[in-house]
């Protein structure tokens, strides 16, 4: 299998698990309406976890255009390959959020807030200053670099990097730590902004909002769209370099 179409695959299950989750929450009548912030919390991090598992021997499993930018930023990862993994990463994240959509067709007329609609799609703050969900995007994706590569053992400087980050990332445990990441990620700095902590799971699905034809949906919120983009490029690039930096 081509990585390209391993990466498509696997942020579309990342997205179908993960906004899937905070559908089943906030949609009104869904049997999980109300279970919660933790709920979330694992939900993502499971749905991180299953697209690793399914695709981290065959593409490294970035699922995240911050991965990818930042592995190649620190020499990690072969920058031919970059735009083709972002442009598979954000069309998986719109296609993985076209299946939540179908899969709770019936909801979204039984909900009236159009807040909650664009939730089960993209991230918005809790405080509507872009300046401090900027910084907390910034530090819950370079917390997730630092953290993947520590956990990847990547070989720094070697010919067989992305081998290994590959094969890191197809181990039983590799997959297991990281869902267990974002899940800490989650529940210490999650409540400001949703934590998105990756373009692709963001811009994708707000696409998908905005073309979608959901009852009552409101607006896409396109003036905050560029936080959940910038910010996790910027902050995930900032942790693999030191990353970097501290094992040379």
């Amino acid at each position: 299998m081509s990585p390209y179409i391993a990466e498509f695959i696997g942020t579309a299950l990342l997205i179908l698990f993960g906004n899937g989750v905070v559908a089943n929450v906030v949609l009104s009548k869904s049997k999980g309406q109300n279970s919660g912030w933790i709920v979330i919390t694992v939900g993502w991090g499971l749905a991180v976890m299953l697209a690793v598992y399914c695709v981290g021997r065959i593409s490294g499993a970035h699922i995240n255009p911050a991965v990818t930018l930042s592995l190649a930023s620190a020499g990690l990862f072969d920058w031919a390959q970059v735009p083709g993994y972002i442009i598979a990463q954000v069309c998986g994240g719109f296609f993985g959020s076209v299946l939540v959509y179908l899969a709770y067709y019936a909801h979204w007329d039984q909900t009236e807030d159009p807040a909650l609609k664009l939730a089960c799609h993209s991230t918005a703050p809790a405080v509507r200053r872009f300046g401090p969900a900027f910084i907390t995007e910034f530090i819950g994706t370079a917390v997730l670099l630092f953290v993947i590569l520590a956990v990847g053992k990547v070989a720094l400087g070697a010919e067989d990097a992305q081998r290994i980050w590959a094969t890191s990332m197809g181990t039983w445990f590799g997959p297991l730590v990281v869902g267990l990441l974002i899940v800490a990620i989650g529940v210490s700095l999650g409540g400001p902004t949703g934590y998105a902590i990756n373009p692709a799971r963001d811009f994708g699905p707000r696409l998908a909002h905005a073309f979608l034809p959901i009852p009552g949906k409101g607006s896409s919120d396109w003036a905050y769209a560029w936080v959940p983009i910038v910010a996790p490029i910027l902050g995930g690039i900032a942790g693999a370099k030191l990353f970097v930096y501290l094992n040379m």
